[in-house]
């Protein structure tokens, strides 16, 4: 890909609703899904339940039902967002203590329809251009710094490695790439974000 779309203040970028495209692909079987949908980053009002329990393996796909029959949870890891570029943040988003991320739409693999969704929160990180991403509970997902439009984070889940590829393409768009390997999956999962109206 060539050129990335700095994000200076990533909380700020983030804030809205996103149209969501996904493709899995799951490379042992060849099989392929599509998951669309929306993602919706609002206000999150309290982090006190936050905890910093360790990573286990029932996040991040490891839902998956026997034998392939089905891709990680909900199409895939999360991803993130941003605003159009006339467009600022809420007044009132410096005082937020991070964003809820929560994606919702139908996920088709093999012909099967299935309603999925994910929420995350994306808590301030050390500078205005980052986050921590957090899971639902709590726990920690991965560092986030779109400072120069591009970021590169892994995720540990039991044996599996999750690697993701973070790309800003500009004020309204953005991607995320996730390659799973490991003894449990081999998958490609390519999310588009699209700023909605």
């Amino acid at each position: 890909m060539g050129e990335f779309w700095p994000v200076a203040d990533l909380l700020a970028y983030l804030t809205g609703a996103w149209r969501v495209e996904r493709t899995v692909r799951d490379l042992a079987n060849g099989a392929e899904g599509h998951f669309r949908g929306t993602t919706v980053f609002g206000p999150l009002e309290d982090t006190r339940t936050l905890d910093s329990r360790p990573l286990d393996s029932r996040r991040l796909g490891d839902s998956r039902p026997p034998e392939g029959s089905a891709p990680p949870e909900n199409a895939g890891p999360p991803e993130n967002a941003g605003p159009p570029e006339n467009a600022g943040p809420p007044r009132d988003v410096d005082r937020l203590p991070g964003l809820l991320h929560h994606e919702s739409g139908t996920f088709v693999w093999q012909g099967a329809p299935r309603p999925a969704e994910r929420t995350l929160r994306f808590l301030p990180g050390e500078g205005a251009g980052t986050a921590d991403v957090r899971f639902s509970d709590g726990r920690p997902f991965h560092n986030l710094d779109l400072t120069s439009g591009r970021y590169v984070a892994d995720h540990p889940c039991s044996a599996d490695l999750y690697r993701g590829e973070f790309t800003v393409l500009d004020a309204r768009r953005w991607r995320t790439v996730w390659r799973v390997a490991g003894p449990a999956k081999d998958l490609v999962l390519t999310t588009d974000y699209t700023r909605e109206a």
